[in-house]
C-alpha cells in the first residue's frame, strides 16, 4: 500500500520511462528508431532502449549544446529544508545536471554531490543502510527492471534551500533550477550576436529566486565558476529562455501570479548594449485622485544610471510637459479629466529612458472602502455567523454613517479561497466594472434619450442587451457606434457621436449595456451576518470578503471605484509546507496531507496564531497499529520550548497503550494561552525510540468559546 512513495519504481527502474530523459529519432511515417548511444541498447532484458538518461526526480527545461551535444537540465529535488541522516539522509537539493553521454543520475538513491539516502521499509517504520554509490542497486519489489544500475554521475550543479557550501553564489530560498542553452555566437549574425565573453558559457537560471548565471567551463565541460548575469533587472519569473535566430536571448516570463491571467507575463528580448547604457526610469504617484484644484507628487528616486550619469527628468502630465534636475516635482491639474503621467529620464550622453504610464484623475476623488468584523476577525467556523458592516466614505457623495451612498453601488461578496490568488475575484471585478459603466452612462448625455428598461426617443439599454450577444465582434460594433454616432438601427433618430470617449470609458459603458437584463450576481446587503458551511471548511481555506462602491462622478465627471476586502482562515488547520518543519516529513497519507516524525522528536511551526476566543483544539491523527509507549504530543507557543515556568506550553497530549481505530481525534484543551499573533508549535516526542509503528498528523482544529 506504500508503492506510491517509492521513487525506485520510476526514475531509478530501468524499464520505466518515469524520470528520465529519453531520446528517439523520429521516422518520415512517424514512427520511432532507437539512435546509437542510448543507455541500453535495444533487446536488453529489463530496459527501456528510449532512455538516454535515468535516475532524475522532475526534470525540467532540457538544453542541448549544439557543438558538444552535451545534455543539461534542471531537476527540482525535494523539499526536505534539513539533513535527516539517521533516518532518512540528506536534505533536498535542486541539480543542474550535465550529460556527456547517457548516464544514471542516481535519484532516488542518491541526490546532489551522490549524497546517498537511507533504505526505508514503509510498512514497519525500519531504517536501513545508506545505498551505495559505488554499487547503486535497487532492491525495491515494486522495481521491474535490473537489480544491478549503471554507475551513478553526481549534479553538475546542486545546491538546497539554504545557502550552499559548494555554490554560495546562487544564493537562498525557493528552488527551481532551469537550464541552457550553452551560448556559440559564431552560429548567429555579427550584428546582433553577443560579445565574446559569452561564448561556450551555459545560461543557468532560476524561476522561484529570479535570477539568471552564466557558468564558465572549460574545453572538457568541467566547472570553472559561475557569474551573475544582469543582477539588476527584475524578471516577472522566468520560466523558459532560447536563442533566437538573431543570436539574443529571448526570455519568456511566467507573471507574478500562480494559475492565473497575469499582466505581468511577458516575452522580453535581451540586446547587448556595448557602450553608454541607458537608465532605467521609474516612477511613482502619491495620490491618483482628487477634486480641483488636484496637486500631485510625482517621484521619479527609484530611477538608476549604471554609469552614474547625472540625470535630466522630463515630465508629462497630460500634454504639458516639466523638465527638472531634481527626480521629484510637484504638479496641479485645473480642469477635470484623466491624464497619463510618464518620465523620461535621460543621461548626460543622450540615453533616455521613459517610465511607465500612471494614469490620474482630477475632479473626483476615489471613495473609502471598509468592511468591518464584529465577534473576531482571525478565523471562521461552521456554522458561526459573522457580522460584517461595509462603511463607505466618498468626498463628493457622503458616507454610509452620515446618508448620501446609494447601496446599490456598493457590491459585497464572499468567496471561499484555497488560495489568496486574484483569479478567485473575477466576478466582482466584473460587477465592480458594470457599476462604473452605470454610474458613467449617468454623467454623459446618454440619459437624454435612453433609459434602462424603457423606451425614450432611443431603444432602451435592455432591448440592445436583448438584440446583441456580449462577445468582442458586438462590444467592438458598438464602440464604435458609440463614438461615430448615427441611425437607421433603431429608427430615423440619429445618436450623437462621442469622439472624446476613451477605449476604457467605451468598454466600461459597453459592459453595462450588454449587462441589461443578463442575469447577474445578487450582492449581499452592505450590513448583514454570513455562515459557513461544513463544506466551506477545507484545511487551509480562506473565507474573503470583498466589498466595492462606485461614486456617482458628475456633469464631466468620471465616476470613480474602490475596493477592499478581509480574509479569514478557516477553523481547519492544515498541515504545514516541509519548510516550517523540523524532524517531520509532510507528504500524502491515505488521502490527508500528513506528517510524520523521522526521529526521536520534531515539530510542526504555525505562523501567525491567534487564539483569543478559543478554548479548546481538535487534534486529528492516524496510526496503523496499536501503541505500546507512544508519544507525547505538546503545543507551544512562541517557541517549541516550555520556557520559564511553562509559560509556552498551552496543552499536551500522552499517547500512551493507544488502542483506538486507525483515525481519531482528540480534544486538547487550552491553557495560559497569550493574547494576540503568535507562533504556534506542534512538538511530537516518540517516548520509545524503538517504537515501529508511525503517528500520522492530520490537522488541527479550533474550538472556539
Amino acid at each position: 500500500g506504500f508503492e506510491q512513495y517509492d521513487g525506485r519504481r520510476g526514475s531509478s527502474n530501468t524499464n520505466d520511462l518515469r524520470g528520465k530523459v529519453l531520446r528517439i529519432k523520429i521516422n518520415p511515417d512517424a514512427s520511432y528508431s532507437i539512435p546509437e548511444g542510448n543507455l541500453f541498447k535495444p533487446g536488453t532484458p529489463k530496459t527501456r532502449p528510449e532512455i538516454y538518461t535515468m535516475g532524475a526526480r522532475n526534470p525540467y527545461r532540457i538544453s542541448v549544446d549544439r557543438k558538444t551535444g552535451f545534455l543539461y537540465w534542471g531537476d527540482v529535488g525535494p523539499d526536505a529544508g534539513g539533513d535527516k541522516f539517521e533516518e532518512k539522509g540528506p536534505r533536498g537539493y535542486d541539480e543542474l545536471n550535465q550529460a556527456r553521454k547517457a548516464g544514471y543520475f542516481g535519484y532516488p538513491l542518491f541526490i546532489g554531490g551522490n549524497y546517498p539516502y537511507r533504505q526505508f521499509d514503509y510498512e514497519t517504520g525500519v531504517v536501513g543502510d545508506f545505498f551505495d554509490p559505488k554499487k547503486p542497486l535497487n532492491l525495491s519489489k515494486n522495481n521491474t527492471g535490473l537489480t544491478e544500475l549503471p554507475p551513478v554521475s553526481p549534479a553538475f550543479i546542486w545546491y538546497p534551500y539554504a545557502i550552499s557550501t559548494e555554490f554560495p553564489e546562487v544564493g537562498s530560498g525557493g528552488r527551481n533550477a532551469m537550464a541552457g542553452p550553452v551560448y556559440h555566437g559564431e552560429f548567429y549574425p555579427k550584428e546582433t550576436r553577443y560579445p565574446e565573453y559569452f561564448n561556450n558559457k551555459l545560461l543557468f537560471y532560476e524561476w522561484i529566486r529570479g535570477w539568471l548565471k552564466m557558468v564558465s567551463m572549460d574545453a572538457e565541460g568541467n566547472y570553472q565558476q559561475m557569474d551573475a548575469f544582469m543582477p539588476n533587472t527584475k524578471f516577472n519569473s522566468q520560466i523558459d529562455i532560447e536563442v533566437g535566430p538573431d543570436g539574443r536571448f529571448y526570455v519568456l516570463e511566467y507573471g507574478s501570479g500562480w494559475f492565473t491571467k497575469n499582466a505581468d507575463a511577458a516575452i522580453s528580448r535581451i540586446d547587448y548594449n556595448g557602450g553608454n547604457r541607458a537608465p532605467k526610469a521609474k516612477i511613482s504617484i502619491n495620490k491618483l485622485s482628487g477634486t480641483l484644484p488636484f496637486t500631485i507628487q510625482a517621484d521619479a528616486t527609484g530611477s538608476i544610471d549604471a554609469d552614474s550619469d547625472p540625470l535630466t527628468y522630463v515630465w508629462s502630465f497630460g500634454n504639458q510637459i516639466k523638465t527638472t534636475k531634481t527626480p521629484a516635482t510637484p504638479f496641479t491639474f485645473t480642469k477635470a479629466g484623466e491624464y497619463a503621467i510618464s518620465v523620461a529620464v535621460k543621461d548626460t550622453k543622450g540615453a533616455v529612458t521613459k517610465s511607465e504610464v500612471i494614469k490620474v484623475y482630477a475632479g473626483n476623488e476615489s471613495p473609502k472602502v471598509e468592511v468591518n468584523l464584529t465577534g473576531g476577525d482571525h478565523f471562521y467556523f461552521p456554522g458561526k455567523p459573522i457580522a460584517y458592516a461595509v462603511n463607505v466614505k466618498d468626498k463628493e457623495d457622503g458616507s454610509t454613517e452620515k446618508g448620501g451612498i446609494d447601496n446599490k453601488s456598493i457590491y459585497v461578496k464572499v468567496d471561499y479561497l484555497s488560495s489568496p490568488d486574484k483569479a478567485q475575484v473575477v466576478g466582482h471585478q466584473v460587477m465592480t466594472a458594470i457599476m462604473e459603466g452605470k454610474n458613467l452612462v449617468a454623467t454623459l448625455d446618454c440619459k437624454a434619450c435612453h433609459k434602462e428598461n424603457e423606451k425614450s426617443v432611443g431603444p432602451s439599454f435592455a432591448m440592445i442587451s436583448d438584440k446583441y450577444k456580449n462577445d468582442l465582434k458586438n462590444k467592438t460594433y458598438l464602440s464604435n457606434k458609440i463614438i461615430k454616432g448615427g441611425g437607421g438601427v433603431w429608427g430615423e433618430v440619429a445618436m450623437a457621436a462621442h469622439p472624446s470617449l476613451k477605449q476604457e470609458e467605451l468598454d466600461l459603458i459597453v459592459d453595462y449595456i450588454l449587462s441589461v437584463n443578463k442575469k447577474k450576481e445578487v450582492s449581499l446587503p452592505a450590513k448583514g451576518t454570513i455562515a459557513a458551511t461544513a463544506e466551506n471548511m477545507g484545511a487551509g481555506n480562506l473565507m474573503q470578503i470583498t466589498a466595492s462602491y462606485t461614486d456617482k462622478g458628475g456633469a464631466g465627471i468620471k465616476p470613480l471605484s474602490a475596493t477592499n476586502s478581509i480574509t479569514l482562515r478557516s477553523s481547519l488547520i492544515n498541515m504545514p509546507s516541509n519548510n516550517a518543519t523540523t524532524r517531520v516529513d509532510v507528504k500524502g497519507w491515505r488521502e490527508h496531507r500528513a506528517a510524520f516524525l523521522s526521529g526521536e522528536d520534531g515539530w510542526l511551526e504555525f505562523s501567525n496564531i491567534n487564539l483569543d476566543g478559543i478554548k479548546a483544539i481538535d487534534f486529528s491523527y492516524g496510526i496503523p497499529q496499536q501503541l505500546d509507549k507512544g508519544y507525547v504530543v505538546t503545543l507551544f507557543q512562541d517557541e517549541p520550548t516550555p520556557g520559564k515556568g511553562n509559560k509556552n506550553v498551552i496543552a499536551e497530549l500522552k499517547m500512551e497503550n493507544y488502542k483506538g481505530t486507525l483515525f481519531s481525534t482528540q480534544t486538547l484543551p487550552l491553557q495560559n494561552v497569550k493574547p494576540g499573533d503568535h507562533k504556534l508549535f506542534l512538538k511530537i516526542v516518540r517516548v520509545n525510540k524503538e517504537e515501529g509503528h508511525r503517528l500520522a498528523v492530520i490537522s488541527l482544529k479550533l474550538i472556539p468559546n
